[in-house]
């Protein structure tokens, strides 16, 4: 068994497809089909089913997965670990982030990053918050800056760098500008505005919303919260928002507290369980020290 069979069945799981695979790995298709086939063979059983229009693991294929993944970490850090002892930090970072997240210089925290240690190479996904926390529970990202709602999700760790409260904007001709605070079944049948399913934001509605017995009527689904204000700020009905952004408009929004309070949180998480790379651990503790410092 060697490692690059591993590392093409690992590509072409993830993919679902030889020709994907073997393009992400610049190496011709045939060789991809060919070291899988002798990894099959040596093992004794079939890892793809090759039937359907996309590659599929199969029960055996599922199983080896995991440890094909955990053998290909274990020699990347064993020479990144090599690298770090040696005075050097090289390797690779993968990082999500989720839409609309214009309080964040993610920029400027990529770019120290890339000043300090050039020689790692750093991805940046956008995603909304329910992918990318499945993505670094599956290993598929080394870390994330996603929304998160009161529930701490199973299997990663965190630095929350952002918790306020979530208030109900609406406009001051609205049926609840009178209000300082409301119970969340005021929003029962209201035609509601909201950030798209996914999103921590969204998360948080739903819940409530489910806890006091019913589902959000939201007609107008945008992925920009600034637009989410504007839209209640035009009498569209009312809009979950952060406090800060509501405070944005002063004579514009009104802002109602929400009884029991909400809360939003963001969040930076990465893998609670599994190794992770000399150059991923650097990276999440210059990460964790950037966001402490602007938020």
């Amino acid at each position: 068994m060697e490692l690059r069979q591993l590392e093409y069945f690992i590509a072409v799981a993830e993919e679902q497809s030889f020709t994907k695979a073997a393009a992400r790995l610049y190496v011709a298709q045939p060789g991809v089909s060919a070291q899988i086939r002798r990894l099959e063979h040596e093992l004794g059983q079939e890892l793809l089913d090759r039937s359907g229009r996309s590659v599929r693991l199969t029960e055996v294929g599922a199983a080896v997965l995991a440890y094909a993944r955990t053998v290909i970490d274990g020699i990347a850090s064993i020479r990144l670990t090599v690298d770090e002892f040696a005075g050097l930090m090289r390797g690779r970072v993968s990082m999500g982030v989720v839409r609309s997240c214009p309080a964040l210089d993610l920029p400027a925290l990529l770019a120290n990053f890339h000043k300090n240690y050039p020689a790692v190479e750093i991805t940046l996904s956008e995603e909304n918050s329910d992918h990318l926390l499945s993505d670094v529970q599956n290993g598929l990202l080394d870390t994330a800056i996603v929304a998160l709602t009161a529930t701490t999700p199973a299997g990663v760790d965190l630095h929350v760098f952002v918790d306020e409260p979530l208030v109900i904007a609406v406009s001051p001709d609205d049926q609840l500008a009178g209000e300082h605070r409301v119970p969340i079944d005021a929003l029962r049948g209201r035609t509601l505005s909201s950030l798209p399913r996914g999103t921590g934001i969204r998360a948080c509605l739903e819940e409530a919303c489910s806890a006091a017995g019913f589902e959000p009527r939201v007609s107008f689904e945008v992925s920009d919260p600034q637009m989410l204000a504007q839209l209640a700020i035009r009498g569209l009905g009312p809009a979950l928002l952060p406090s800060s952004l509501a405070a944005e408009y002063p004579r514009d929004l009104h802002a109602v507290e929400v009884c029991p309070p909400l809360r939003g949180r963001m969040a930076l998480v990465w893998r609670a369980q599994g190794p992770l790379s000399p150059a991923a651990r650097t990276f999440i503790n210059h990460a964790r020290t950037a966001l402490s410092e602007q938020s």
